[in-house]
């Protein structure tokens, strides 16, 4: 009914003329992505498969709608992701649903649904590729449409895990040549008593600055999301902040030593990215736990950059504009499988980086080239001839090379022919 309405709406005759003679846009915060741009992707997204397949990571997807309940309950309600950002509707059946604002939740709703099919799956590392949608300003690197990679491990608590997680996201980054861009900020928010402990003592800090806290930040604080104050951009949050007691001084003997043998084994890593502790670190959704992490781009002096390399300001930002963004992220979360009902708990390690992003970093000259067709030229308007043109170019594939024909129609000049094999920097 509401379909015909609509329709009705669109078609009616005071309007049609001059709807159908407009130009049909794309929806702000998408992008149409073509060829050159999917091929950089598709490098990032096979170099990332690769590199997961060495730490023992097998594939998998799950939908792109989903039961909105799935992240209201995990990523908490009160989160940006939930509260603003995410893409929620009734469908006609009257259920709750929204495009996926994320990977981790879908993935451990899998599993737990999964569960009674006998399927080997909860100690597993998997790997994803796919799209992600957000209601957010669209800017440089994040529309509202998004592309990400991202790993989970499943089933292993020890901390080794959160090692080898890391490392595969420094091997993924060094991989793709954007290793010098960025430096590794790692944190930890301990155990439910460390956590516990430490929102008492972070909220009575806070209650007395509240006045001067940003309205983002007094919502938060009003609505018991302390933890996630610590992430603010707001400059006059961040001189708060910087006094506001370190969680390190609440963690319990078991969290830190947990945290301080991770940050060891994370020294020698292959790449030599550069690793700092940020205690005001967390993640923006209620899931995590002990280990949370971010690659993030280097402050860069653009315009030193610029005048050394002798390029234009803007330019240069187009290849280094995400400096101190986060480029991949991710953490431990032990709880989630019990937020969405697990009878027992699943413990949980991941990271997700949005693919647009990363393509801002990765240098073409990294990037294998298009592998162009082979274009087969004729010459004469003879049917016999382009009958020949036309079987060499079938023979040429079933070698296992791409072909063309320049043209399927006869006498079509070789000038015109070359301009076409220039046009698809095809090999003749």
């Amino acid at each position: 009914m509401l379909n015909r309405t609509l329709a009705r709406r669109f078609f009616s005759t005071s309007t049609t003329t001059k709807k159908l003679n407009q130009t049909i846009s794309s929806i702000r915060g998408t992008n149409d992505i073509f060829p050159s741009t999917q091929h950089k992707y598709q490098f990032i997204n096979e170099t990332a498969k690769n590199v997961a397949s060495l730490y023992g990571c097998y594939e998998m997807s799950t939908p792109i709608i989903e039961s909105s309940e799935v992240f209201c309950r995990t990523l908490g309600q009160t989160s940006d992701v939930v509260s603003k950002e995410m893409y929620s509707f009734v469908d006609q059946g009257g259920n709750s649903i929204c495009l996926r604002p994320e990977g981790t939740a879908g993935i451990m709703r899998a599993i737990i649904s999964n569960a009674s099919n006998n399927v080997p799956n909860q100690h597993m590392r998997y790997f994803y590729y796919g799209p992600m949608f957000r209601y957010e300003r669209p800017q440089r690197g994040r529309m509202r449409q998004f592309s990400q990679i991202g790993i989970e491990i499943l089933g292993e608590d020890h901390f080794m895990a959160d090692v080898e997680g890391i490392q595969m996201a420094d091997k993924i980054l060094y991989d793709l040549g954007v290793s010098d861009l960025v430096r590794l900020e790692i944190n930890t928010l301990g155990d439910a008593e460390s956590r516990n402990k430490y929102r008492v003592v972070l909220k009575e800090f806070l209650e007395k600055h509240k006045d001067a806290l940003s309205p983002d930040s007094q919502a938060r604080l009003e609505r018991g999301s302390i933890l996630r104050i610590l992430d603010s951009k707001s400059p006059q949050d961040k001189e708060i902040l910087s006094k506001a007691p370190p969680i390190f001084d609440h963690l319990t003997n078991d969290s830190r030593m947990r945290f301080e043998n991770i940050f060891e084994q994370l020294q020698s890593l292959d790449s030599g990215v550069e690793v700092v502790v940020n205690q005001k670190l967390v993640r923006g959704l209620d899931y995590y736990c002990h280990t949370v992490f971010e690659f993030v781009g280097k402050p860069t002096n653009y315009e030193a950059e610029a005048a050394i390399i002798n390029q234009s300001l803007d330019e240069n930002q187009q290849r280094l504009g995400v400096g101190q963004s986060t480029v991949l992220a991710g953490g431990r979360y032990d709880g989630l499988s019990q937020l969405m009902g697990s009878e027992k708990e699943i413990s949980g390690f991941g990271w997700a980086a949005g693919v647009e992003r990363l393509a801002l970093l990765v240098d073409e000259q990294n990037v294998p080239e298009i592998r162009a067709p082979i274009l087969i030229l004729t010459i004469g308007d003879s049917e016999d001839v382009h009958k020949k043109a036309l079987e060499l170019c079938h023979q040429v594939r079933k070698w296992g090379f791409p072909a063309l024909m320049a043209s399927f129609e006869p006498g079509v000049s070789t000038t015109k022919q070359l301009k076409k094999a220039k046009f698809l920097n095809s090999k003749l």
